[in-house]
């Protein structure tokens, strides 16, 4: 038997058994789609069917009238506080982070133990999710924007801490090992060679954070009464649909307004 049809078994074996896998990952994922829609009693049915009443109710309902814009200028101080709150638990979590990821990250950690220390208290932080962290906070220090402050650092510490350690991990091995080999302590370790090389992705990082915090900080300021989730809740549970809507219309525009200064930040700094 020759070589190239030994290959042709082998790939067809391994074709067959990819397909097989794919099929029963399919069949799989529409068994569990059947079970959780009969047990939740959803009907794919008559949720397509709703379909254009909602879209007439939105159209009647959620557009922005004249005593709407009349509220504009209330909502962009919210916003801008939403925005601000999310600028400061993102820059203030990235410095308690970086301190973190220098004891966690295997090509700078001092010790096993407070590496392993570091790397927990990092898990711990970025599995619990915002909305969790909120009514923790609310429950200790009540509806306020330092609630909504906590719960956003919180998740971003955790979340920040394992893509410092990563960045660190690999982008300055090299240098950290030369400058260990020639008698450097830590302080001029991280001075000259953690720093200079990671501080590009650190920055990205930190940029990416603050684009996912004023997304999350609309959610938060529902349960910490703060921000513009505040008074979007405020209006839709008077059913002041219109207000609501124009609120709905200026998160997106901040966000992605956000997220294009963000990537274009990223570009010049990477």
């Amino acid at each position: 038997m020759t070589s190239s049809s030994t290959n042709a078994r082998a790939a067809n074996l391994f074709l067959r058994r990819n397909k097989l896998y794919l099929s029963l990952f399919i069949g799989g994922m529409i068994l569990l789609t059947a079970v959780t829609s009969r047990m939740t009693d959803f009907n794919f049915r008559d949720g397509i069917g709703a379909v254009p009443k909602v879209i007439v109710w939105s159209l009647h309902n959620f557009v922005p009238d004249a005593k709407a814009l009349e509220r504009l200028p209330k909502m962009l101080d919210k916003m801008a506080d939403t925005v601000f709150m999310s600028i400061m638990s993102s820059v203030t979590a990235a410095l308690f982070a970086f301190l973190f990821a220098l004891t966690g990250s295997v090509t700078t950690r001092p010790n096993g133990f407070f590496a392993v220390l570091a790397r927990g208290i990092a898990l711990i932080n970025r599995n619990i999710p915002v909305v969790a962290w909120a009514m923790i906070f609310l429950l200790t220090f009540g509806q306020s924007s330092f609630t909504g402050f906590l719960a956003l650092f919180f998740t971003s510490f955790g979340l920040l801490t394992r893509f410092f350690m990563e960045t660190i991990d690999e982008a300055s091995v090299s240098t950290v090992e030369a400058l260990r080999a020639v008698g450097a302590s830590f302080p001029q370790i991280v001075a000259r060679a953690v720093i200079p090389t990671t501080l590009p992705q650190l920055v990205s990082w930190i940029l990416y954070m603050i684009e996912v915090n004023i997304r999350s900080a609309t959610l938060v300021g529902l349960l910490t009464g703060s921000g513009i989730g505040f008074i979007f809740d405020l209006y839709y549970k008077s059913l002041q649909y219109k207000s609501a809507s124009l609120l709905v219309i200026l998160i997106m525009v901040v966000v992605l307004s956000i997220e294009v200064i963000s990537n274009t930040l990223r570009r010049k700094i990477l």
